[in-house]
């Protein structure tokens, strides 16, 4: 029987366990995968370790920025100029107002900012970016555009062209596809390099760049399959804007292919001057320095952490708990239970004038018994007891004065009354 009673608690305990996990633990959606972000401490195919780690290596100061850029020229361990930002679009955390008019006043300053804008290729991390041109446009002033593929240059795409060609853009590649960056005219950051890889998981879509009205932008290169430019570069106050239509160039696949690692080196080279830095945004793609709910769940201390407590309140459960409780017999009431009971009703439902002409009663039969002067029906007897010797004048006047209000119906102290009656009968000492 007890061990019945340890298999139902057992199977009870498990049940409760799966309820909350199936409640409050987060699975992932079905045929959904993970994917690779480009930060500095992404291993895959698309983060950007491998670049972090080589530029380390090599004796150049790297650091992954994970506050908003707002907060970067208030730092004391960067310098003032000479430092290298990449920046990866689109962005998994949207910009704030006050990061643009920051960034630009620090590009002002004399620092290079490298903007890698999945345009021209389309890696996984990427699918679902709609804003990456309007995110470019605000950090390089540079305005893009589709690159044209209708028949003509002014013959409009059909709506059932143009509707195959998104479903088509939505479906995942068989495999990944290349897309080769190949330099326009000799360039110091092009120095040493015939042809860079970039990779698209997703079908990618041609863009073009479109001029600003207040500035000169220099293309440098251009993607070999399509004749789009893919690199440009303009001069903004004392420091450098660049800007790519690839995001992948410098991805942990894709930089030890070609000479996109020579393309990195010389574009380092040029931007980094003496104590300075290159800083790796990994704030927009949500690796910041604040509390990450995603980066919480997915840390395996966490479940391991739930496993011990789990495994300790089962144990509890089992093994320190009393699967029944012991039958308890109620006493029988003592005597002065029920007379503390009654009472408490009668004090609810009795009136205290009809309470207190009932105690008089009482009174006056055991002065009639006691004394064998007055009748139990001859009346209350004042006289006898205002001029008995014992009794003091006042308290006997405080009984009549509590017996005509009793029988008018008036409030009378009952407790006081009892006391005034105990000890008029220890005088008397009946």
């Amino acid at each position: 029987m007890r061990m019945r009673e340890r298999l139902i608690t057992l199977a009870c305990a498990v049940g409760a366990l799966l309820l909350a996990a199936a409640l409050f633990v987060r699975h992932p959606a079905a045929g959904s995968r993970s994917v690779a972000l480009p930060t500095t401490i992404e291993h895959r195919g698309n983060g950007l370790l491998g670049a972090w780690t080589w530029l380390a290596a090599e004796g150049v100061r790297t650091v992954s920025l994970r506050e908003r850029f707002d907060a970067v020229a208030k730092r004391r361990d960067l310098a003032r100029d000479g430092n290298l930002l990449i920046v990866t679009l689109p962005v998994a955390t949207p910009w704030q107002a006050q990061e643009s008019r920051a960034l630009d006043e620090w590009i002002r300053a004399g620092n290079t900012l490298l903007a890698l804008a999945a345009l021209s290729d389309r890696p996984d991390w990427s699918q679902g970016g709609l804003s990456v041109h309007n995110d470019l446009q605000r950090l390089t002033g540079l305005d893009f555009e589709p690159a044209h593929t209708g028949g003509g240059p002014h013959e409009p795409e059909s709506p059932e062209a143009a509707a195959a060609r998104l479903i088509e853009a939505s479906r995942e590649l068989a495999k990944p596809q290349p897309g080769t960056l190949v330099p326009n005219r000799p360039h110091p950051y092009l120095r040493g390099v015939s042809r860079v890889l970039a990779w698209s998981d997703y079908a990618a879509q041609p863009w073009s760049v479109r001029l600003p009205r207040d500035g000169f932008v220099l293309s440098l290169a251009h993607q070999a399959e399509t004749g789009e430019g893919v690199l440009w570069t303009r001069l903004l106050g004392e420091g450098t804007l660049i800007a790519s239509g690839f995001g992948s160039l410098f991805s942990n696949r894709s930089l030890g292919q070609a000479d996109n690692a020579r393309l990195l080196a010389n574009i380092v080279g040029s931007a980094v001057r003496p104590g300075g830095a290159v800083l790796f945004d990994d704030e927009h793609q949500g690796l910041a320095a604040a509390y990450d709910p995603a980066k919480f769940y997915n840390d395996p201390r966490l479940y391991r952490t739930i496993g011990v407590l789990a495994a300790v309140w089962l144990v509890w459960i089992l093994g320190g708990t009393r699967l029944k409780l012991p039958e308890t017999r109620v006493p029988a009431p003592r005597e002065a239970e029920l007379v503390r009971a009654t009472g408490g009703f009668l004090a609810r439902v009795l009136r205290p004038a009809a309470a207190a002409r009932r105690m008089f009663e009482h009174f006056f039969r055991r002065l009639a018994a006691g004394s064998r002067r007055a009748s139990p029906g001859a009346g209350p007897p004042w006289g006898w007891l205002e001029h008995h010797p014992r009794l003091n004048r006042a308290e006997v006047q405080q009984l009549k004065d509590w017996y005509a209000r009793a029988c008018s119906g008036e409030r009378v102290p009952l407790a006081r009354l009892h006391n005034l009656m105990v000890r008029t009968e220890r005088q008397l000492d009946i």
